[in-house]
């Protein structure tokens, strides 16, 4: 069991904070989660954090997947019931929308979530494929609701597991998504399909003129199933990504660059692929959710159940964060009041629960 206010000291950073802050198809299940009455979501308890503590900002929410900002309002996708909610200040939640199409299905479902100038963007599995759909956000916070549904990326391969998911808006003003390869291995190193690659597009769906390759939204290939892309202040790119049995991932992302899946795992030294950054067994990693924040990459591990720090000066070393304390973490961000905030999932099917998971986790400046 797992308190909402379970702490664990950053201490790699808490002196900043004081001044200013593969989940694989392989994993065995977990216990059931409890059932949608037992699992209303909630508001924490008030409670002191000290600096670096993780306190619990929301709680009782099913299999959270992703987390964006609507302004200051926080917004969270809900896998399973294909939910969006919006918190209010006080950590209580209410359903923006349900994205009806959403089949919840192994891991796939109602995946990431982005915003960019009020339109909300929504990856999910429709039944044999996955689909992104973009919405007007309505209304005001408190009330908001979405707009009609605009298909802008369709008939991407979708399976039980490996279905990739996350999105996000580069600095460039365009929109990356991640795509597992579906089972399908193969499809990684074939170029024409758009599985086992991360995508980059227009905020319409098309297909930037400088793209790498001419006509197409791959943007890199040779990906497992890619779960988390973040950028530094130089506009470098990382990404995470779910090895099989033996590596996980944590990769610098080139235009058209080739990351060997399924041909090698992890560093392998072979001249026609991009090597990782760093490595880790999947009982440690599982690596999904990213951000950069205060000089470093910040990575949620869902089997690993560990907030993981990697230096952008020394991307080949990491500090591990709440090790076990929280359970299984699968997103982490920076949230628009400057703190670090992060998703469990332990409701997913996978986890052991708490009887108030899952939990949106801020950690305290």
């Amino acid at each position: 069991m797992r308190a909402s206010r379970t702490v664990g000291l950053l201490a790699a950073f808490a002196a900043v904070l004081t001044a200013l802050t593969a989940c694989t198809a392989e994993e065995p299940a977990g216990t059931t989660p409890p059932s949608a009455s037992q699992n209303a979501p909630s508001s924490p308890a008030t409670s002191t954090a000290e600096p670096g503590q993780a306190l619990a900002v929301a709680s009782r929410l099913e299999a959270p997947w992703s987390i964006a900002f609507h302004g200051g309002t926080t917004l969270i996708s809900e896998r399973d019931s294909g939910r969006i909610l919006e918190l209010a200040g006080d950590g209580t939640s209410r359903d923006v929308a349900t994205i009806e199409d959403s089949t919840p299905m192994g891991e796939g479902g109602l995946l990431g979530i982005a915003v960019q100038e009020g339109v909300l963007y929504a990856y999910f599995t429709a039944g044999e494929e996955n689909r992104l759909e973009r919405y007007e956000l309505t209304g005001e916070p408190g009330s908001l609701g979405l707009g009609e549904a605009e298909t802008i990326l369709d008939g991407v391969d979708a399976a039980s597991y490996h279905n990739g998911g996350r999105i996000a808006f580069g600095p460039d003003g365009m929109l990356y998504v991640t795509v597992g390869d579906a089972g399908d291995q193969q499809a990684a190193q074939d170029r024409d399909s758009l599985s086992g690659k991360i995508l980059r597009l227009t905020p319409d769906g098309g297909v930037p003129a400088d793209n790498p390759f001419d006509g197409s939204p791959v943007y890199s290939y040779g990906h497992r199933n890619p779960q988390g892309i973040a950028w530094d202040s130089d506009g470098t790119m990382y990404a995470s990504e779910f090895g099989q049995n033996t590596w996980d991932e944590l990769n610098v992302i080139e235009p058209g660059g080739n990351y060997g899946w399924p041909e090698v795992e992890g560093i392998a030294g072979d001249d026609r692929f991009i090597d990782p950054v760093q490595q880790w067994d999947p009982a440690d990693a599982s690596p999904s959710g990213i951000t950069v924040y205060d000089g470093s990459i910040w990575i949620a591990n869902l089997r690993g159940e560990r907030l993981r720090e990697v230096p952008l000066n020394d991307l080949a070393t990491s500090t591990e964060h709440f090790a076990g304390e929280h359970g299984r973490l699968r997103d982490v961000v920076v949230a628009p009041d400057g703190s670090l905030q992060m998703l469990t999932n332990n409701t997913d099917g996978r986890g052991d629960p708490g009887p108030d998971d899952d939990h949106l986790l801020r950690i305290a400046p």
